[in-house]
């Protein structure tokens, strides 16, 4: 488990941003942008960010089968 993985609400597993970015392979300032727009779950533990890890799975698994890849809109 990642150093600052927290198992800390109803059995969530929370991780930072860049711990996120490893995972997804999505980039950090992206996975921000997402978190800006709502599209996946993150909270402020004290200064730093965390991204719900089910969250974060889910989206990506939504963004690959509709042909988004590492933060790039399918083109038309």
């Amino acid at each position: 488990m990642p150093l600052w993985s927290l198992n800390m609400e109803n059995n969530q597993e929370w991780l930072t941003v860049n711990e996120a970015a490893k995972l997804s392979g999505y980039n950090a300032d992206h996975l921000r942008e997402l978190i800006r727009e709502g599209k996946i779950k993150a909270r402020k533990f004290s200064i730093v960010w965390m991204v719900d890890r089910e969250s974060l799975l889910a989206y990506k698994a939504k963004a690959q089968a509709s042909g988004e890849k590492r933060g790039r809109k399918p083109q038309n």
